[in-house]
């Protein structure tokens, strides 16, 4: 199954937008981001699925939990980042 992964420029944001999501009904899952995607920072991301994508986004902007990314399928289903 596809997965969206939204990136942070720290484990502790990325603690905290996991626990907004969860708070918002989102069932995110925290794990060190692919090295593919690391840019910088200690490379965490939130793995969310694709129907729950738009939401984390907005229940992250919403609580002011700032994020770097997001990476998601393009239409041959390779991975890339996403335009905010």
């Amino acid at each position: 199954m596809m997965s969206y992964y939204i990136t942070f420029r720290s484990v502790t944001y990325a603690q905290r937008g996991e626990r907004v999501l969860r708070r918002g009904g989102v069932d995110p899952a925290l794990q060190r981001t692919p090295r593919w995607m690391e840019e910088r920072g200690c490379g965490y991301c939130l793995r969310v699925r694709p129907g729950e994508a738009l939401a984390a986004l907005e229940l992250l902007r919403a609580a002011g939990v700032p994020f770097s990314k997001i990476y998601g399928p393009n239409n041959s289903g390779k991975m890339e980042e996403l335009p905010l």
